[in-house]
């Protein structure tokens, strides 16, 4: 009975303030109302801990571009906060956002913050931007004269816990951010577009998505030169500090050299697969200018490979000593018929110019000049089939920090082949329909030929093509044919060793 008189108390409570809400509505003047939600609202507020507020703008007011911050928040807030939230349907792998007019709450340490998404149209003309009473976070809107949507992130967090939010947990967010990132970006493979009189240079490089399927277990090389660079790559990747210390631009130099078909290329997808960086394959031929050069090196990005294959073959980087010794009596006419049977472009670059379009200095500046520190964490790579033409200064330490010489097969080498393409491995053969016996005594032999002391040479592309060509006719079948061809390439170094020098035959095209 008790509990029913209580129910009946409440309902009259109610009543009463229904007609106590109508009431205001109907005589009470909207100044009158108004100046009363207010003192409600400050009475309601005086009983609330006091609370800091950031703002962070979408877009950037210094440049009108994007806020890198904002980007950040709504990335982290997706992956971290939002389990259901929406993604934009104009991104090429699906990323979740904090929806307009939405709100989500993270932890950090133990506080509680808010986040809360707004959209309004912005007026044409208007400026403003994201305040915090402790810093600006984001500047601007769209521009003066800008209009459409402006979005803006709202961050509310306890005032007394200030300090943490602004000193710990903002860059918590943009460091988790930047690894989201590198971790869903997609991989790209740049190449410098060919320039001519007249081309603008506002579009330097043009891409395309890196998907090569090298990495270091398939590699064809000596597994301790292997481990060796592996190592060595990742000891790089992790000495940020290091570097900086010691005073050094976190930059790597390498020289890749060998024979044609030694895995150089191979190399260099591997390389860029292990440490997850991009690819800018530089074509030296179509660079006009050493200016132009420059301007390509610092338009690259962080975490990238510059690679610049047979660089011996692209520019006349020859060793200076022995051009002085020798004379260079139409060398730079020969030079130039060179490089313009090689690019058009860099011989229509040269026509204006009136010299050689790029010099070794220009490279030396390119590899390990001050413009060389502009962008971080960074490899470049050269590969070349004959180092002993490169000029000394090329190759010193600090421009060329390791020498790699990949040369013809080795018995571990072909071990790695005989894995990938046959499935040979050291728990037998794959293929059912082979006699282990067999296919154990086939790759003895080849091993055996293949030792320093037989005097074959063939490249792991050669053996790679021979086993490509017998594929699906079984391991026995594809050994056996690379035994025959081993065997033939002994006899023809035989018989080549007999007759004197320089009457062999033999091919000696340089590229």
């Amino acid at each position: 009975m008790e509990m029913v008189l209580d129910w009946r108390s409440l309902g009259s409570l109610l009543a009463t303030l229904m007609v106590f809400r109508t009431a205001m509505r109907d005589f009470l003047p909207p100044e009158a109302e108004m100046c009363l939600r207010r003192l409600l609202a400050r009475v309601a507020a005086a009983f609330r801990p006091p609370s800091g507020t950031i703002l962070i703008d979408e877009a950037d007011g210094a440049s009108g571009g994007a806020n890198d911050l904002y980007d950040s928040a709504q990335l982290y807030l997706g992956e971290r906060c939002l389990a259901t939230a929406p993604a934009p349907r104009q991104a090429h792998r699906p990323v979740a956002s904090l929806p307009d007019s939405h709100t989500t709450h993270d932890t950090y340490q133990g506080v509680r913050v808010r986040w809360t998404s707004t959209a309004r149209t912005a007026e044409r003309g208007a400026g403003g931007g994201g305040y915090s009473p402790y810093g600006v976070f984001g500047r601007g809107g769209h521009g003066v004269g800008g209009g459409g949507d402006h979005r803006t992130l709202e961050l509310q967090f306890p005032r007394q816990h200030r300090d943490l939010i602004h000193d710990h947990y903002i860059p918590h967010l943009i460091a988790e951010a930047a690894r989201m990132r590198l971790k869903s970006r997609e991989r790209r493979l740049y190449t410098n577009r060919a320039t001519g009189p007249g081309d603008d240079h506002h579009r330097l490089w043009t891409s395309h998505a890196f998907s090569h399927p090298s990495n270091f277990d398939t590699l064809a090389v000596d597994p301790a030169l292997r481990e060796e660079i592996r190592a060595d790559l990742l000891r790089f990747a992790a000495r940020r500090d290091h570097y900086a210390r010691v005073g050094r631009a976190w930059k790597r130099g390498y020289l890749l050299h060998g024979p044609p078909g030694t895995g150089k290329t191979s190399l260099v997808a591997a390389i860029a697969n292990l440490l997850e960086f991009d690819v800018y394959d530089l074509e030296l031929t179509t660079v006009p200018t050493n200016s132009h050069l420059r301007r390509l090196l610092v338009s690259t990005t962080p975490k990238s490979v510059v690679v610049v294959e047979d660089i011996d073959c692209s520019l006349d980087l020859s060793d200076r000593n022995k051009k002085n010794k020798n004379g260079n009596n139409g060398a730079d006419d020969e030079t130039a018929a060179q490089l313009a049977a090689i690019s058009p472009a860099a011989a229509a670059a040269m026509a204006v110019v009136g010299r050689e379009s790029i010099s070794l200095s220009g490279v030396l500046n390119f590899v390990d000049g001050l413009w060389s520190s502009c962008v971080g964490e960074r490899l470049m790579v050269f590969t070349t089939n004959h180092p002993e033409r490169l000029d000394p200064a090329l190759l010193r330490p600090g421009r060329m920090d390791r020498k790699i010489e990949l040369g013809y097969c080795t018995p571990p080498a072909l071990r790695v082949l005989a894995k990938n393409y046959l499935g040979v491995g050291d728990e037998g053969c794959e293929d059912a329909g082979d006699d282990p016996d067999t296919v154990r005594d086939l790759m003895a032999e080849a091993e055996d030929l293949l030792a320093p002391a037989a005097g074959v040479r063939i490249t792991p592309a050669d053996i790679a093509e021979v086993f490509m060509g017998c594929d699906g006719t079984g391991a026995a079948a594809a050994l056996r044919k690379l035994v025959g061809e081993l065997r033939r390439r002994r006899d023809d170094y035989a018989a080549a060793a007999a007759v004197a020098p320089g009457e062999s035959g033999e091919d000696t095209t340089d590229c």
